[in-house]
């Protein structure tokens, strides 16, 4: 795979990269870079995550060396749960992510590396140099109950940039709601004596229910989780928003481009003479396309999605049986 090749992967279903110049030099610099992406474990793993464990695959075959964070301290000082509950979810979260593909990825918890001196001094470091108002903007999209802040939640961000100079990376991988953390890290790595780190960002799934929220673990109502069966998953789809003809902010078609085409070359839409006959698509601008032009019935497509995510699911849920 030549340079040219291996920037187009990386590119491919992303919301943006910070920077493509540095991303470019990058790759020219380093044989085998090393690029992360932190998951708090808290509530289920849903569809939502599998979209940055995509973009992971993406880039171990741009020739990344991969890394997943179990962010386990980051959980907690989120609020998302005790101790135990974290950490069972943490060994939940690697079984499916491994059953998902990420068979060749490095898993790190937290806590094996965050309480040591060094990174405690360069978060401490982190803090003297970050007004508390600028700690808290940049976790406005991550925070649980945010109006309501505490200190720990200030802290969170300096931890995710301290993570960057102690896990040794060269890029990180992330979901958009991470891009304010990013920035602060990109304005304060000068601060602990590390370089800048590229970006690679990926687009938010809309919520099941519509626009105006994200798929999220702590509404069950918004997401799909990596382990439901195809009943579970058609029922949920079937509900889900998908106005006919629009593709703005719809899931539907968010999950067929993001989630089914980085992993099967089709979709197949089973459908009646009267409506069609069946049909198959053979990228996602075909799929968007009819469905705009109203070729392509919300039902219809809906059917499609959930058996073709069903399959794609399918090495997740053998991991647990």
């Amino acid at each position: 795979m030549n340079l040219q090749e291996r920037l187009e992967l990386i590119q491919r279903n992303t919301a943006e990269i910070i920077t493509l110049p540095e991303m470019r030099a990058l790759l020219e610099r380093k044989k085998k870079p090393r690029v992360y992406c932190g998951y708090e474990p808290s509530g289920p793993m849903h569809v939502g995550h599998f979209v940055t464990c995509t973009k992971l695959l993406d880039l171990e075959k741009a020739g990344f060396e991969t890394v997943v964070l179990l962010a386990d301290w980051h959980a907690w000082l989120n609020k998302k749960g005790s101790w135990e509950d974290i950490w069972n979810t943490a060994k939940t979260y690697e079984k499916a992510m491994k059953g998902l593909g990420l068979k060749n990825t490095e898993f790190v918890l937290g806590t094996s590396f965050e309480r040591k001196a060094e990174y405690m001094d360069d978060v401490l470091t982190l803090a003297l140099n970050t007004t508390l108002n600028r700690g808290l903007r940049s976790m406005q999209e991550v925070a649980r109950d945010i109006e309501n802040a505490t200190v720990s939640q200030a802290v969170y961000p300096l931890m995710q940039i301290a993570d960057m100079k102690h896990l040794k990376l060269d890029a990180a991988e992330a979901g958009l709601e991470q891009r304010k953390i990013h920035m602060l890290g990109r304005e304060s790595f000068h601060h602990i004596d590390y370089q800048k780190v590229a970006y690679v960002h990926t687009p938010l799934i809309t919520a099941l229910t519509g626009p105006g929220n994200k798929m999220s673990s702590s509404k069950p109502e918004t997401m799909i989780s990596v382990l439901d069966g195809e009943e579970e998953i058609m029922k949920k789809l079937n509900k889900a928003y998908c106005p006919e003809g629009i593709s703005i902010e719809n899931p539907v078609l968010q999950l067929c481009q993001l989630l089914v085409f980085p992993h099967q070359e089709t979709l197949n839409v089973k459908r009646s003479a009267k409506f069609g006959g069946d049909k198959t698509f053979h990228s996602y601008a075909e799929v968007e396309q009819a469905f705009v032009k109203k070729e392509l019935h919300p039902a219809d497509l809906k059917n499609a999605v959930a058996l073709a995510l069903s399959q794609i699911l399918e090495p997740a849920r053998k991991a647990f049986k």
